[in-house]
């Protein structure tokens, strides 16, 4: 279902220690270093030694029913993402920079029980048979991370909603479970691309940032499929490159701020949602918004919202009291389900009902033709 346009959250983080980053040294050297450079010899060594190296393969008997393309589509970013695509069969392939290094995954499930869900937890409901096969050095810590990714280490079992058309849908997708990648910079990355522009601006970045920057993804994967860059590239991007993908300096600065701490950015996976958020607003240009969707990919976190979006309260407000609500409106709503509340946001999201348009979409702008 494609995404209705969208605005994204206010940059209004505070000030702390980790600011103070000089702006001067957005592109981490000289500029020239990168230009013209082709892309598989950007990050420092060749990928072709993992290219013919045989796959590993693994296969998990989830406890529960696993929809893999709608488990996973939280990390497709538009539907020409370089790190994502569903293929004729069915399988998803996904790349990630793992802490090894550069891997691809393949995934594909089969239900191997009784159809059907028997409540809005998930529980008793069919078995499911996910295959995944996954190439490259980091081959060995997606699979590792596989289950945690489908949502396994996610609880929805004291989700009871109350509201009629919650309950369908959690009948209907299982809770759904919440799924983390634990990739945290990854996540940050697109989700500051999507600040403060409609949809399809943040995705087209997304993709040219990619197929210029990214790695070739190992394995056999579809044509054109690409790997994050590691943080290094990210500092030594220049600043034409992010004036053609459609960035302005803003969000680049913010990006290039995250990446100089990815190391502490990446260690909010083993801190509490409260700390975890402090640590993320603690970066220049990183607010509420930001750090929610951050911490829903990477952590898994089911009560993280995303408070700052355009589109997001009039939906809530819509599909739970039949009408159109701002933050605070929304907040009060998601109130009885504590804990659970980025889950409720997602099953308004699956279920479609937006509130009617009252003028035409926002539209996409240009910023390289400025």
């Amino acid at each position: 279902m494609p995404q209705p346009a969208r605005v994204a959250g206010p940059q209004d983080a505070p000030d702390d220690a980790l600011h103070g980053v000089p702006q001067d040294a957005l592109h981490g050297g000289p500029q020239d270093a990168f230009h013209g450079r082709p892309q598989d010899g950007l990050h420092g060594g060749p990928q072709d030694a993992f290219q013919g190296a045989p796959p590993l393969a693994r296969e998990w008997q989830a406890p529960f029913a696993v929809d893999v393309r709608l488990a996973l589509s939280v990390h497709r970013r538009g539907p020409r993402d370089p790190a994502f695509r569903v293929s004729a069969d069915g399988a998803v392939w996904r790349t990630s920079r793992t802490p090894d290094g550069p891997g691809t995954l393949r995934v594909t499930a089969a239900a191997a029980g009784p159809a059907g869900l028997t409540g809005g937890d998930g529980r008793g409901a069919a078995v499911t048979v996910v295959s995944a096969t996954a190439w490259g050095p980091g081959a060995a810590w997606l699979l590792d991370a596989l289950p945690g990714l489908l949502g396994a280490q996610d609880d929805p079992a004291a989700f009871a909603p109350a509201h009629p058309l919650l309950r369908d849908l959690a009948r209907r997708h299982g809770g759904p479970r919440v799924g983390r990648s634990g990739r945290v910079l990854e996540a940050l990355v697109p989700a500051v691309l999507e600040q403060k522009v409609v949809t399809q601006e943040a995705y087209r970045a997304w993709r040219l940032l990619l197929l210029r920057f990214g790695d070739p993804a190992p394995g056999p994967a579809p044509a054109g499929l690409r790997v994050f860059p590691p943080p290094q590239a990210w500092l030594r991007i220049p600043s034409w490159e992010w004036h053609l993908a459609g960035v302005e300096a803003v969000r680049a600065r913010t990006i290039a701020a995250a990446a100089r701490a990815a190391s502490r950015v990446e260690e909010i996976l083993a801190m509490t949602a409260a700390d975890a958020d402090r640590r993320l607003q603690a970066l220049p240009g990183i607010g509420p918004w930001t750090s929610a969707h951050v911490r829903q990919r990477a952590c898994g976190d089911a009560d993280a919202v995303a408070v700052g979006d355009y589109n997001l309260p009039a939906a809530v407000g819509w599909a739970l009291a039949g009408r159109a609500t701002d933050d605070a409106g929304m907040l009060d709503l998601l109130a009885p389900y504590a804990g659970h509340r980025y889950r409720v946001t997602r099953l308004v999201e699956l279920s479609g009902l937006r509130p009617p348009r009252r003028g035409p979409r926002l539209a996409p702008r240009d910023y390289r033709a400025f």
